[in-house]
């Protein structure tokens, strides 16, 4: 790690060095904030392709002591960049500060043009942070829990072999729901659920609403509605004994581990959340409208 010394004030910025949009907006970030005499830390492996000023502390890997110390960390990128983040977000107890380089970009709390808006908003504090739920995962093979792990958005059983479907159980609370062929099944949360959720067919779920989602992919049954339980429920999925059957398990499309036959996916609320800085009090209702570009026009609103 580069010795520099440390400012009073810590923001690490995490960036997808892959486009050139994303590049040129860290170079205007860091600039403005350490002219406003905040420190800088930036991941080594980003750091060698962003030009920055010999005042910013580079970091060897996201390690825990990556964030000691940090006030914010400021993520420019897309969905996936955000859910990188936000891996080090909850492992640090960190809010994380989207801008948006991508296409939709829920997690995100700003676009790019608003980049002096976020310099002088960190500067001065002018944010505040609200905490996301999450969700545990526990895989299980013969009763035994073979794999833990967590998601911002969702843990999703799929298919490993295209040609074939997965025959799978679901299950709420201890108690079987349906048995069917599909491609998958969704297991999210309020703020999955404007991710791969949506696409499967959910619902969207405003993300102060708190409650689990389960979603079935492209179901061969009658009964294979999105269902929508309490935060305290526990949402499971079997993956039936069969030959030809095995599954895989993605959380946030970013971990993965194989499912054999028989194997079982718990999922229940998690126990860390993840924290998110927030600029503005815009209401979710308008950012849903704005991203998806939904035409509200001859909206006339109550009357006053």
């Amino acid at each position: 790690m580069t010795e520099h010394p440390m400012a009073e004030r810590n923001v690490l910025l995490l960036v997808h060095t892959g486009r050139d949009a994303a590049i040129r907006s860290a170079e205007l970030v860091v600039q403005g904030l350490l002219r406003c005499g905040i420190g800088v830390r930036v991941l080594a492996a980003e750091a060698a392709d962003v030009p920055l000023p010999s005042g910013v502390e580079t970091l060897a890997a996201a390690e825990p002591e990556a964030v000691e110390g940090v006030e914010l960390l400021i993520v420019l990128g897309g969905d996936g960049t955000l859910l990188r983040g936000a891996e080090i977000a909850r492992s640090g107890g960190v809010p994380m500060l989207g801008v948006n380089l991508g296409r939709v970009g829920f997690l995100a709390e700003a676009e790019r043009d608003d980049l002096d808006k976020v310099v002088d908003r960190v500067v001065s504090r002018e944010y505040e942070v609200e905490e996301r739920m999450t969700i545990d995962v526990l895989v299980r093979t013969n009763g035994e829990v073979v794999h833990r792990d967590w998601a911002l958005n969702e843990a999703s059983v799929e298919k490993a072999a295209r040609e074939r479907m997965l025959e799978v159980v679901t299950e709420v609370d201890g108690r079987p729901v349906s048995r069917f062929g599909c491609d998958g099944v969704v297991c999210a949360t309020p703020t999955g659920s404007t991710a791969y959720a949506f696409s499967a067919g959910g619902p969207v779920v405003w993300p102060e609403v708190e409650a689990l989602l389960m979603v079935p992919i492209s179901a061969h049954a009658l009964f294979a509605k999105p269902l929508v339980t309490s935060p305290k429920s526990v949402l499971a999925v079997e993956v039936q004994d069969g030959a030809g059957q095995h599954g895989v398990l993605w959380c946030d499309g970013r971990r993965t581990v194989d499912l054999p036959a028989g194997a079982r996916v718990e999922v229940r609320r998690g126990a860390v959340p993840v924290r998110l800085a927030r600029l503005h009090h815009a209401l979710f209702t308008d950012r849903l409208v704005a991203k998806f570009a939904l035409p509200v026009a001859g909206w006339r609103g109550a009357p006053h």
